[in-house]
């Protein structure tokens, strides 16, 4: 179990002062100048040899990206993006950072910036995001006051601006280049890679977008030590990590622990187990809803990190986990997940376009029972027509859902057109 002395969130719960006075009795904004004054080489290495992956999803190597950022400016500004859009079901994690411990995500902005040579930075936040942003940017104005931000900020000599821009609540604003169309003030669509944001971002200058979570740790990680760090979880799997758990657990709850951690442990020590018991547990989807579900079978031995979870064929993903007890229709589940990706898709890539609509609506016969065996291979196998077809992984995420449900609980839905059928002849042979 995570040691108190080892969370980098001191304050996730919202129980003590969230202001910067609070933010700096909790040991925030202590030594900055001091850590960038070590150089943008230094900084991007210790990130690299922590092992920090990115917390937003792919779990891409934070340092390792940082990296890309021309080392010279070639007269164009550098620019940070922080990804606070947290549009994906289950996920709630970024946001109790943004409401209760917002100073971790300003001291990492300015931090960031320096190691890649930007002098200005921008949050998106989500559209729904409204207490969040008021607290967010309280927090960058009492930032401003107190000279940790602007010109010559923190004392380190290191111009840097921070603007908070608020999204229209589209799912789809969460990838980084559709993020940075809707940033520019275009639609919020995702553009072709390569120019990798990198090389051609925010108004065709060198960019990286990090989540909330990726950049709000590395103040800590560069205080305490790669090291210290790299201590916590397996290798390649390495640090500390928000879980957000919901469904069908006593407890509900946000909690930091350290990465690899048994799912079960998670579940048992910080939510009072799953409802009704552990038996009673059907599925787990493990990482929001875009990864594909796990049965109790495999959640008995399941290991929360991206390594063990890819093997099983799912993800740890956002680290938002979603309890199913066996009072789950997991079918109907599922078919709510089709729905909203439908509702979703931008209508950019002709097979996300369609396929999401198309695959909706055989999960709509499905949860009934209204359609026939064969569609069962059908939709599987339109959901890997989508699948790596599409520009941004919004077509991925549509189909791993789908397919999670068809490898794991075909017999369910085979046994429900059956039930069906049997039900409709026995009224046709009553009459």
């Amino acid at each position: 179990m995570l040691a108190d002395q080892d969370r980098i969130f001191t304050n996730i719960y919202g129980m003590k002062d969230r202001s910067l006075k609070g933010a700096r009795a909790r040991g925030h904004w202590d030594g900055t100048a001091g850590l960038i004054a070590k150089g943008r080489d230094w900084i991007i290495q210790e990130i690299k040899d922590s092992g920090l992956r990115g917390r937003g999803g792919a779990g891409f190597p934070t340092g390792l990206k940082w990296s890309f950022m021309p080392k010279e400016s070639d007269g164009r500004p550098h620019y940070l993006v922080v990804n606070a859009d947290e549009s994906e079901p289950g996920t709630c994690k970024d946001r109790e950072i943004m409401r209760h411990d917002p100073h971790t995500l300003i001291e990492g902005c300015l931090i960031a910036g320096f190691a890649m040579g930007a002098h200005v930075g921008y949050i998106y936040i989500r559209g729904e995001f409204i207490r969040e942003r008021e607290a967010l940017q309280a927090a960058i104005d009492e930032a401003y006051d107190a000279g940790l931000l602007g010109r010559n900020a923190a004392g380190s000599g290191w111009d840097f601006d921070l603007y908070l821009h608020h999204g229209a609540g589209a799912y789809i604003c969460g990838e980084e280049t559709a993020l940075l169309e809707s940033l520019e003030g275009r639609k919020g669509m995702p553009r072709l890679k390569p120019p990798f944001p990198a090389n051609a971002g925010l108004y065709g200058c060198p960019t990286t977008v990090n989540n909330v979570e990726s950049i709000a740790v590395t103040p800590t990680i560069l205080r305490r030590g790669a090291a210290w760090f790299a201590g916590f979880g397996r290798p390649n799997n390495s640090g500390t990590k928000l879980f957000a758990i919901s469904g069908h657990v006593n407890n509900p709850c946000v909690v930091e622990e350290s990465m690899s951690i048994p799912l079960r442990e998670l579940l048992e020590r910080h939510c009072g187990g799953v409802r009704g018991g552990w038996d009673n547990l059907k599925a787990v989807i493990p990482g929001g809803s875009s990864v594909p579900l796990l049965p109790k079978s495999i959640a008995d031995e399941a290991i929360m990190d991206f390594d063990w979870l890819r093997e099983q064929r799912s993800g740890l993903g956002t680290a938002a986990v979603i309890v199913m007890d066996k009072s789950t229709d997991v079918i109907k589940a599922i078919w709510r997940l089709s729905k909203f990706y439908k509702h979703e898709s931008c209508g950019q890539c002709t097979p996300c376009r369609e396929g999401t609509g198309w695959m909706m609506r055989v999960m709509d016969r499905l949860v009934r029972g209204e359609a026939e065996i064969e569609e069962i291979d059908m939709l599987l196998d339109v959901s890997k027509q989508v699948e790596g077809h599409t520009i941004c992984a919004l077509g991925d995420a549509a189909a791993w859902p789908i397919q999670g449900l068809i490898r794991h609980f075909r017999d369910e839905i085979e046994d429900r057109i059956k039930a069906k059928k049997t039900g409709r002849a026995s009224a046709v042979a009553a009459e």
